[in-house]
Formats: structure tokens, sequence, C-alpha cells
């Protein structure tokens, strides 16, 4: 499923048709429950290897191909959002994480859940979280016990932002939100999401710099002129494919 994912969202991020993406679950009792462990334990780690180096770089090769599958969602060049609902647990956490945004129905149950099973996470939670602006101890908290938190307490902490009644209320709001994103500029919106992902890793300094470069570019474009105009206007305008 997760290799899908990754050649969806790679599909996604090149269509000139798209300009955001909602992700979600067609389920109702759950976004994601995670890992199936009983397949996991009957995978790449249970393959018989010569020695522990030869073991650990086939679980390595594993890791880092399970990982880019889905940082393809936060490489997409179109916004992701994630409507979260019900059971959100380990993989869940790694996937909305490397969405652009995150709303959540009120229903909704979270856990980094790794260590229930005896691992670190290791697809993107604990790389992702300290930059997410959620204080450090309660990331610490939530990892370290894989205890359940609410919505409330989600967007509480700024781990999403928005809370709605109802699935459908959660999913209804993020298309909404879409479309939205939809009106403007894709120009902007690529450029905007490009900069804000580099920005978050790297200096002030560096930020800038790249924020300069980019512009050089992307600037160069009758997107902005026409943005510019309807603004003027009070009008809306619409604008072409990326």
């Amino acid at each position: 499923m997760w290799l899908d994912l990754h050649e969806i969202f790679n599909r996604l991020s090149h269509d000139p048709n798209v300009r955001a993406i909602v992700l979600t679950s067609s389920g109702n009792r759950a976004f994601t429950a995670g890992l199936d462990v009983q397949a996991a334990g009957s995978g790449v780690l249970s393959q018989p290897q010569s020695d522990a180096a030869r073991k650990a770089n086939l679980v390595r090769r594993h890791i880092v191909e399970f990982q880019e599958s889905i940082t393809a969602i936060e490489q997409c060049e179109k916004p992701v959002i994630c409507a979260i609902h019900g059971i959100c647990y380990g993989l869940g956490i790694d996937i909305s994480l490397a969405c652009d945004i995150r709303l959540a129905a009120k229903d909704s149950r979270l856990s980094i859940k790794e260590v229930d099973i005896g691992i670190a996470a290791d697809i993107g939670t604990l790389s992702r979280l300290p930059h997410s602006g959620v204080p450090f101890s309660w990331i610490k908290d939530v990892a370290l016990t894989a205890r359940d938190f609410g919505a409330e307490e989600a967007q509480r902490v700024g781990l999403v932002s928005g809370i709605y009644d109802s699935k459908e209320g959660c999913l209804k709001a993020a298309m909404e939100k879409a479309a939205l994103l939809g009106s403007k500029s894709p120009v902007a919106v690529l450029g905007t999401k490009q900069i804000l992902n580099y920005s978050r890793d790297r200096t002030v300094a560096d930020g800038l710099n790249y924020t300069a470069v980019w512009n050089a570019a992307y600037t160069q474009t009758q997107d902005m002129t026409d943005a510019m105009t309807a603004t003027l206007k009070k009008k809306k305008t619409s604008f072409a494919k990326l």
C-alpha cells in the first residue's frame, strides 16, 4: 500500500489538473490503525542473512524505501490536506505529519504507538514532530508512553489546525479548504510550500537566500500580474495550469 501511495503522490504532484489534495480514509472506524504487526513480522525482519551486518543493511534499505514513500506526500508540489477521524495510530501519525494541513474529527484517537510493539517509530514521526512547533515535552510524553490523545489535545498543542463534529464535517471542511487553495495561483502555492518546507529545517539567513533565488525565477509569471490586477479591481480571476 505504501509503495502505491508513493506512486500516486508522484503522479498527483505532476498532474496539471490537480491544484490541491485531500487525504482521508474510506472507512468509518479509522484513518488507519497503523502497522499490520503480523505481516511485518513475517516480512523483511524474518528473512535470514549470513551475518548481522547484512541483515542490518537489508532492514535499513527496507526502512528507507518506506520512509521515501511517506516523504512523497511532503515533497508533492501540490498542498496536501489531511482529514483525520477515528483511530489514527503509528503510521497514521507518520502520514499526517507529511501533510501540509491537518484537520480532525472530534472522535479522533491518535497515538505514536511504536514503543508498544518494541520499536522506535522510524518512518517520520520522530523526525518531523520536533520541527512541527509542538512543545517538545509533549512530544516526548506521547512518544515515550504511546498513550492515546484526542482531537482537542492535538489542537491545543498545535498538531491539528481544526476540529469538526464528525468525519463528514471534517471532510467537508477539507474539501472547502482545498477548493480555496485551488483558486490561488499554482505558481504562488508551489513556491510558498517549497519555501516554508526549506526554511523550517534551516536558519533564517538560509531561508531568506533561498526565497530570493526562488522568487527571482518564479515571479516571472503572468499569475502575478493577473493576481495584482484582480486585487486592485476587486474581481476574481483564474490561473493557468501548472
